[in-house]
């Protein structure tokens, strides 16, 4: 068994970058400029969007943080974008979810620039990932590519299981592993909530990627000898042996099923620093695009 180390893999993608820019500043182009809306006091949301701000710092690009309260009317949060959209300086927004329930998902993700879009969610970027044309990738599915490709791990022909079907990971993640590319190139099986035999379904997956937010969801033995394992669920459970008072766990019971893996991704330090690395990647991509 091989873990499957998403810091180092997103260390190696964010000095890589780091290079980049220090090669753009050195041309006199532009650098890479990244906006992140932030509403209300979500602690997680908090947490997630300081590490893209710092990550901006550790790699040289620039970053602006909006924070709004959580009782801003939608039309507001929808001119604070507008405002984003036009200023020529902002390559990348990214408005963090979830958003409070008075204010609709689809229409702040639709209300972004899709030339900005460095989340990957807007239609634009997830019809041409649909039909296979260069755009911007869900950050979670394009850090999971990434690291694929890192380890060199061979996906061609291989039956691949996605466990869940949010529009963030499970369905772009189907696309990516069913594309003609590298990694890639897999028969794939994209299962749910009303799946019948998922066992059995598991048991025939050569690679499993669980984004369905349960933790320790996928047991021993839903998991063939060989497979590997992709955990994206993070969900913080209560532990009083911690002094926090929580544990993080994945989607996966890592102790159970880990013996049994050819590669498979630790919870926390596997998905979560490629997520972060990937919106990066797409930042840089979207400020190239436009200035080159």
């Amino acid at each position: 068994m091989q873990l499957l180390d998403g810091k180092v893999v997103s260390q190696a993608t964010k000095d890589e970058l780091r290079l980049n820019v220090s090669q753009l500043r050195s041309a006199g182009k532009k650098i890479p400029h990244l906006a992140a809306v932030l509403v209300g006091n979500n602690g997680a949301s908090e947490t997630y969007v300081g590490s893209k701000v710092k990550t901006c710092e550790e790699i040289g690009f620039k970053s602006t943080l909006i924070r709004l309260p959580e009782d801003i009317s939608e039309n507001k949060l929808l001119q604070v974008i507008e405002e984003l959209n036009l200023d020529q300086d902002v390559d990348g927004i990214l408005v963090q979810l979830p958003l409070p329930k008075h204010i609709s998902d689809e229409k702040v993700i639709e209300a972004i620039d899709a030339s900005k879009d460095v989340d990957g969610f807007h239609p634009i970027s997830i019809g041409k990932l649909v039909q296979g044309i260069p755009s911007f990738i869900p950050a979670t599915p394009y850090g999971i590519m990434l690291m694929l490709e890192h380890y060199k791990i061979d996906t061609k022909g291989k039956h691949a299981v996605v466990v869940g079907r949010s529009n963030i990971v499970g369905r772009p993640m189907s696309i990516l592993l069913s594309a003609n590319t590298n990694p890639g190139n897999c028969t794939v099986t994209l299962t749910h909530s009303h799946t019948h035999n998922l066992k059995e379904i598991c048991l025939s997956a050569d690679i499993i990627v669980a984004a369905i937010g349960k933790p320790n969801f996928i047991t021993a033995d839903m998991v063939k000898d060989g497979a590997v394992v992709i955990d994206v669920g993070i969900t913080r459970v209560e532990d009083t042996t911690k002094t926090r008072g929580y544990s993080i766990k994945g989607d996966v019971d890592f102790e159970q099923v880990a013996p049994k893996c050819s590669f498979i991704t630790p919870v926390p330090g596997g998905v979560g620093p490629m997520t972060i690395a990937a919106l990066m990647k797409n930042t840089y991509n979207a400020c190239t695009l436009k200035h080159d």
